[in-house]
């Protein structure tokens, strides 16, 4: 494993800056790696892990770049929690642990560098040499990952009978003999909606190119 500083480099070419989210996520997956035994996740260990997190921030792509677990893999598991924290699957052993970001680190982070008034320059100083005990809450956890969740999973691909879209991984729902993909099946819970009339041009808003962090 590369060190703190190596990955943070990786981190920042990844994110395009550095900030104290990339710190916390790279410093977290190298916890949860070093508890698992797993030192080389993106090399001879690459097949070993499976990570979730739960929360999309900037600490999701520093975890993704240390562990080398991608959504396109299916090695990354995104749980919409809003919290700062991931679970860290070992499929050779089975053994998984969940790593929490303490909200106490903030003050521990004022209390070590009180003349820096940025705050995330702040914690970016901090978070490189606390202890991981005044970083992470740590627990051993037990994840379920059945063969269909597994990376490298190939399933038969049904089209909704509904909107005529193909349907990967089994997502789908049988109702009064059709099946249905998710979106035809829960049109209330659709992330999306047909527009109305002619497409809205998109907005240049100066703050959607803002880190997450900010």
């Amino acid at each position: 494993m590369e060190s703190l500083d190596e990955l943070l480099r990786l981190a920042e070419a990844a994110h395009g800056h550095l900030c104290a989210g990339q710190v916390l996520g790279v410093r977290m997956a190298l916890l949860g790696c070093r508890r698992l035994g797993i030192e080389e996740p993106r090399g001879r260990d690459r097949k070993r892990l499976v990570t979730f997190i739960e929360i999309d921030r900037c600490a999701t792509d520093a975890i993704g770049v240390v562990t080398g677990c991608r959504l396109g893999k299916r090695a990354l598991k995104f749980r919409d929690w809003g919290k700062m924290a991931a679970t860290f699957a070992d499929l050779e052993t089975g053994r998984a642990i969940r790593i929490v970001a303490l909200e106490s680190s903030k003050q521990r982070a004022r209390e070590l560098y009180p003349e820096v008034a940025n705050k995330n320059a702040q914690q970016m100083k901090a978070y490189r040499e606390m202890d991981d005990a005044e970083l992470f809450g740590e627990q051993w956890v037990e994840v379920d990952l059945g063969p269909k969740e597994m990376p490298g999973y190939k399933g038969d691909r049904i089209v909704c009978a509904a909107c005529g879209e193909g349907i990967n991984y089994d997502r789908f729902v049988e109702r009064e003999g059709a099946t249905l993909c998710l979106g035809c099946a829960h049109p209330e819970q659709r992330y999306y909606r047909p527009a109305q009339g002619d497409p809205v041009p998109p907005r240049q808003d100066a703050s959607a190119k803002r880190c997450a962090c900010g």
